[in-house]
């Protein structure tokens, strides 16, 4: 594939809104993808699509929105931990860490800064970070990473 069009593609991937983009000519094929801290990665060859697998589960303090719950329903507002709560903006694809191989972007007890990356969410197979709007530190992880996510669900507390 041209450079210069590679060049193009990482034009339109920075006018844009999109978190990444894929194109393909014939066996070619590149992938750009925004990375939290604004730079871009380029792919020369089309990675396989990201697959999550179950892993036991590890010794980080997180806690799922059924854990506290007698019926299988989320957590009522009111079980929630003092400070901000940062809710989805979308449907989609909860993760906690860029890929399965990666520590998670926060942990409880962190302290963040407004901008900081949180989490990502994929939806429609594109990968989209979840940011922190406020400063402080994080009290509670309110989703389970690889689980779906509803439009306005809590995911985590900040205060």
């Amino acid at each position: 594939m041209d450079l210069r069009k590679i060049k193009k593609l990482i034009d339109l991937l920075e006018e844009s809104n999109l978190a990444e983009i894929e194109i393909k000519e014939g066996e070619e094929s590149v992938r750009l993808a925004r990375v939290p801290k604004g730079g871009y990665v380029a792919a020369a060859a089309a990675p396989a699509p990201l697959q999550v697998e179950a892993r036991p589960a590890a010794p980080m303090p997180m806690s799922s929105p059924t854990d506290a719950s007698t019926g299988g329903t989320a957590k009522p507002a009111s079980n929630l931990p003092d400070g901000h709560v940062m809710r989805a903006p979308m449907v989609g694809t909860f993760y906690t860490s860029p890929s399965p191989d990666k520590p998670a972007f926060v942990t409880v007890g962190q302290t963040v800064k407004a901008g900081d990356t949180l989490a990502i969410i994929e939806a429609m197979k594109m990968f989209n970070p979840i940011e922190a709007d406020v400063s402080g530190t994080v009290q509670a992880v309110l989703a389970e990473s690889g689980q779906p996510v509803e439009f306005d669900q809590p995911l985590f507390v900040i205060s």
